[in-house]
């Protein structure tokens, strides 16, 4: 039977394409290929690492102060570093940190309103 392997990218719309692939190149560290896009080969991610697909309840909180109907999440290697450097850029910093058994976590919104969640692997 045919089955789904993995998650094959995130893809979503921007305001000014050029400009919020920019700040996430200089403040995150993406690189961008000529269309924009980044790749993420899987060995470079961290042991225990995964992709999550999950829909969330139509009430759910999780996503505020998002307004959009969808949230990005990125493994990063140094959670701490990488909201420093999303502050230093002007992306808004969400919430408190959180640790747990699935690794550390933290919230921003870009420039574009859109919430990202880092995730740094236990």
């Amino acid at each position: 039977m045919a089955k789904v392997l993995g998650l094959g990218g995130v893809f979503f719309k921007s305001q000014d394409r050029e400009q919020l692939a920019a700040w996430y190149e200089k403040w995150l560290g993406f690189s961008l290929e000529p269309n924009k896009s980044s790749s993420f080969a899987a060995e470079h991610l961290p042991a225990g690492a995964y992709s999550v697909w999950s829909p969330f309840a139509a009430d759910t909180k999780y996503l505020d102060p998002g307004t959009k109907s969808f949230m990005i999440n990125l493994i990063v290697d140094d959670l701490d570093g990488m909201l420093a450097r999303v502050k230093e850029g002007g992306g808004d910093i969400v919430g408190d940190i959180e640790e747990g058994e699935y690794g550390r976590f933290g919230w921003f919104m870009d420039p574009e309103g859109n919430k990202v969640e880092l995730w740094q692997c236990p």
